[in-house]
């Protein structure tokens, strides 16, 4: 007859220390969340205060009375619709002519072979290392209307107009390379069968590289977007009038109008803000994914 085990008697022992680690990494990260959103959170409730309420110090955490109307009372201040026109158009436009040239340009270096690619992608990262402030006398004099020309060749004369905004970053580095990375880790075969079926670069880079690359496709032109919508310094310079003025440039000027009005300053501050992190939240899943799967293969 078979003899029974006995059965240890008592609940199993865990050790705590994994325990204690989860715990004391979910309030680093509380608090380092915390220390991100507090400012969007003094941005949001001051947007709500009166202009007293608005300039005391220390703040209020919550406002005594909510005041809505400081977001009429600020676009009325301003011709903000202008502002988001121009910033729309722009970015929009910048977006879709760096997300062609960066994937007809990481296609090329990550598909194709041509002789001196590997020394041309070089040059092309070290170019991330340079400044834009570096470059920015330059494409100053470029587009300046200036007399004496620009080594010999007429200058573009651009200022106060769309395309002095949009042409000198219709191609990034950045881009290209974030492109390239994803472009490396599209299996060979699939080029092998698209060959076979008689499909040239061109038609295998538009029927089966790019829908794999949707990740990546939205993580550039995102961060693409995110950059020229918050684009402050070029803009400033090459642009006087409201009329090409992006909605940077207007909070700037708008904050030199409204002066000590804080609450006015932080309900414009809102509505220029509310555009971004409303496209951050739809898109984060797939910025995720193409930072996550770029650079598998090199």
């Amino acid at each position: 007859m078979a003899r029974a085990i006995p059965l240890e008697r008592g609940l199993p022992r865990f050790s705590a220390r994994p325990r204690i680690g989860t715990i004391a990494k979910h309030a680093v990260l509380i608090a380092v969340a915390v220390l991100v959103a507090y400012p969007f959170y003094f941005m949001l409730t001051s947007s709500f205060k009166d202009v007293l309420e608005a300039a005391r110090t220390p703040p209020t955490i919550f406002p005594t009375e909510f005041h809505p109307e400081n977001y009429t009372d600020a676009w009325n201040r301003a011709p903000w619709g202008r502002y988001f026109v121009n910033t729309i158009f722009v970015s929009v436009t910048v977006t879709v002519l760096e997300l062609a040239t960066a994937c007809l340009a990481a296609y090329a270096f990550a598909r194709m072979r041509f002789r001196g690619k590997t020394i041309l992608f070089t040059v092309f990262l070290a170019t991330l290392m340079i400044p834009a402030e570096a470059t920015l006398i330059p494409n100053y004099v470029l587009m300046s209307p200036s007399r004496n020309g620009c080594l010999g060749l007429p200058c573009l004369g651009w200022f106060d107009s769309y395309q002095v905004q949009i042409v000198p970053f219709i191609a990034s580095a950045f881009s290209i390379f974030l492109m390239r990375q994803f472009f490396l880790s599209i299996p060979s075969e699939l080029a092998d069968a698209a060959r076979i079926d008689g499909a040239g670069h061109l038609r295998f880079l538009w029927s089966i590289v790019l829908p794999l690359s949707v990740p990546a496709l939205i993580t550039a032109g995102l961060i693409t977007f995110l950059g020229s919508w918050n684009a402050f310094q070029w803009p400033l310079i090459v642009t006087s009038k409201p009329d090409f003025r992006p909605v940077q440039v207007g909070l700037s000027g708008f904050r030199q109008e409204a002066g000590s009005s804080y609450h006015l300053l932080m309900a414009a501050a809102t509505f220029v803000v509310a555009p971004i992190v409303v496209l951050f939240l739809v898109a984060q899943r797939y910025l995720v994914q193409g930072i996550a799967r770029t650079g598998i293969r090199g």
